[in-house]
This record gives structure tokens, sequence and C-alpha cells, in this order.
């Protein structure tokens, strides 16, 4: 149901440049409330046609019960009528039984894509975000470098130095912390 408009927002994300993608994760949220709605919306036809099914159903039982009751008194007009009514009604049940499970399908097909239209909102909002930052990043270090601070290289050995370090450091204070919770349990006994 929605493939036509998924596509198309796939489409334009990937093309999109930074700018533009704010616009197109805004038409994007539209899409998917408005998606939500027509979901809302199949709901209540859903709805409307289990009650019509039922009221035929109840109509069909009707007209048999009537039909069965004249053929009792042996009035072969009341028959006739009655299975006239029970035949049409039948029809009607029929055809609101085949549309009953076709508006489930469809349903269920639509909330399937609806689930994927937000997974895919929700990716394009984080996307927009860490481009968002990134380009922050980058801001800030023109700008520092503009006012003659240079931009420091890193060395991923540098980097998993001070990751380390950062470890044994967490490590030493959580020794540290483990001791003293040691020592004041000791002078509580």
């Amino acid at each position: 149901m929605f493939d036509r408009l998924r596509a198309a927002i796939n489409a334009a994300l990937d093309a999109a440049m930074p700018e533009e993608r704010e616009a197109l994760t805004s038409k994007m949220r539209e899409a998917v409330i408005e998606a939500r709605a027509a979901i809302e919306a199949m709901r209540e036809g859903l709805a409307r046609t289990e009650r019509l099914l039922a009221h035929e159903r109840r109509e069909l039982e009707k007209a048999e019960r009537r039909g069965r009751l004249a053929s009792g008194i042996d009035d072969p007009e009341t028959v006739e009528v009655a299975e006239s009514f029970a035949s049409k009604h039948r029809d009607r049940v029929e055809v609101l039984e085949r549309k009953l499970e076709a508006q489930r399908d469809e349903l269920t097909l639509a909330e399937r894509e609806y689930a994927d239209m937000r997974a895919q909102l929700k990716r394009a909002e984080q996307d927009r975000t860490t481009g968002d930052a990134a380009r922050s990043v980058d801001a800030a270090w023109r700008s520092l470098e503009a006012a003659g601070i240079d931009r420091p290289e890193t060395d991923p050995a540098d980097a998993r130095l001070a990751a380390d370090l950062d470890r044994a450091e967490r490590e030493a204070q959580a020794d540290a912390q483990l001791e003293e919770l040691k020592r004041r349990m000791g002078r509580s006994d």
C-alpha cells in the first residue's frame, strides 16, 4: 500500500544534501502520521464490515426460520418469499465474508508497512542527529583552526594508550572503593 511512498522517501534521502535532510525527515514524519490515520480508517472499515456481516447472518437466520415455519403450516407462497430473502442474505453473507478477509489481509500488510516506515523515520532522525553532531564538531575545529589552534592528529596507538590508562584508572578507583568498603565492614563486626 505504501510501497511507492516508501521508495520515494528512500530515494530522496539517499540523494539529499545534509541541509535537505531536515525537510525530508519532516515529510517522512508527516507520511508516518498519514499512514497511521489510514490504518485507523482501515480498522474502522473492518469493524463496520464485521457489524454488517453479523447483521446479515441474523437476517439470513430469520429468513430461513420463517421458511421452515411456513413449510410446517403448508404455506407455499410464504415459503417461496422466505427462500427468496434467504438467498439474498446468503449471497450478501458470502460477499461480506470475502470482503472481511481482504480487509484483514490489507490491514496486516498496512501495519507491517507502517512499522517499516517508522523504523526508517527513526533511522533517518538518528542519521540526521549523527550528521549534525559531526558537522558541529567540524565547524568547531574550523573555528579553532581559524583562531590559530591546530587540530591534533589522532594516532590509533595514542587512542589505545589513552583508553588503557582510563581503564587502569577506573580499575584502581574500584579497588580503592572495595578496600574502603572492606575496611568499614571490618569495623562494624
